[in-house]
């Protein structure tokens, strides 16, 4: 064979090898699609120090952590520094003034599931979730049953999850007549339970008389016939920030597989027994290792009916970019309840990420490999 003939086979093989690396790395996941972009955590609000947690376990010089191992790390970290009062023990007390955690974690690559609500007893919430998903073939626990299963398998319970903060909170919560609350269509409207039901408009009469009761004739306005159901709504309006609130954490490792996990003690004032969106898979977050995964934070009892994180993980698998797929899933919401309050972060297989938010300003937290520390990006409405 001439030199021209050897030439021309050595290339040939050299462009089959290219092609057949392009394809591994392609098929894979692997750091030849996202050179840079790998280990990367993501989580919900300037919950700097959870974030830092999992990137130490992501990033380790050993090879790495998995993206699960991370996620219970950041989440952890959360529930132990209670962060804002609304992840962990110590805060958030029900009703009956009790703490009760819920929490999920979610493996991107096998799509397997652990969670628990409405869980009493117990501190930590995303190592309970994990051993649900380890040592089960279910995926939600509820309640006490939850708490027998999390102490079994070697967690430290019972502990009693209040706080003299919470205590406190709950105590000038009474003090105020028990307002406000999560109660509608009941009586009395303006006290304590316990409660009956009533009608639309008997509840409207209720509020009225407690309104003139306490106010005089100075919220008259309030009940014109065109605007009966708007100053109710906005005058018990209290949902913020810092006594609903989420952490909501997503995880992509060294080989490219992601994880998400979320935990939270739930809604200030609960109705005992209420579980908000914390648990519920695509709800509070979602994850597939072939598209991306997501986070949400916000007024859960809303949210999960509208599953967030399952719509923006589809959208992106149908070819939406994160920002445009978070949006959408806000958009959603936001037209059949305008004054609800939520965000999301969306994060794709490739590690670009974006947020969407709506009735508050939005944070949320990232570490990846060319940063020098954790960095908090602001989203507005």
């Amino acid at each position: 064979m001439d030199s021209m003939g050897r030439s021309s086979v050595r290339l040939l093989v050299g462009l089959l090898l290219l092609r057949f690396d392009w394809c591994s790395a392609v098929n894979s996941g692997g750091p030849a699609e996202v050179s840079g972009a790998f280990p990367l955590v993501v989580s919900t609000w300037p919950f700097r120090e959870a974030v830092r947690a999992a990137w130490e376990v992501v990033s380790a010089s050993d090879g790495g952590g998995s993206a699960v191992d991370a996620v219970v790390a950041g989440c952890s970290a959360c529930e132990v520094l209670r962060c804002d009062g609304t992840v962990g023990p110590g805060g958030s007390p029900d009703e009956n003034s009790e703490t009760t955690l819920d929490a999920l974690i979610m493996n991107g690559a096998t799509m397997e599931i652990g969670a628990v609500a409405a869980m009493r007893y117990v501190k930590d919430g995303i190592k309970a979730a994990k051993l649900v998903m380890d040592h089960s073939f279910h995926t939600l626990l509820v309640g006490e049953k939850a708490t027998d299963f999390a102490i079994s398998m070697g967690l430290p319970g019972p502990i009693n999850l209040s706080s003299p903060e919470s205590r406190e909170k709950w105590r000038n919560w009474r003090q105020n007549h028990c307002q406000p609350n999560f109660w509608k269509n009941v009586a009395p409207a303006g006290s304590c339970g316990p409660y009956r039901p009533i009608s639309v408009a008997q509840a409207l009469d209720s509020v009225k008389h407690e309104v003139e009761g306490s106010q005089g004739g100075a919220c008259q306005e309030w009940f014109q016939s065109d605007n009966l159901l708007e100053p109710i709504s906005s005058h018990l309006k209290f949902i913020d920030r810092h006594n609903h609130d989420t952490i909501s954490m997503a995880v992509i490792d060294k080989m490219g597989h992601i994880a998400v996990g979320t935990s939270t003690n739930g809604a200030t004032f609960k109705i005992p027994g209420r579980v908000g969106d914390g648990p519920i898979p695509g709800s509070s977050s979602y994850v597939d290792d072939e598209v991306g995964a997501c986070g949400a934070s916000g007024d859960g009892d809303i949210m999960m009916r509208f599953l967030p994180c399952y719509q923006v993980v589809e959208s992106m698998r149908r070819g939406m970019e994160p920002q445009d797929a978070a949006r959408d899933a806000i958009s959603r919401i936001a037209r059949k309840y305008p004054d609800f309050i939520g965000a999301i972060f969306a994060v794709n297989r490739k590690g670009v990420h974006a947020g969407a938010c709506h009735g508050w300003t939005f944070q949320y937290s990232v570490r990846n490999s060319s940063m020098h520390d954790v960095e908090v990006i602001t989203v507005y409405p």
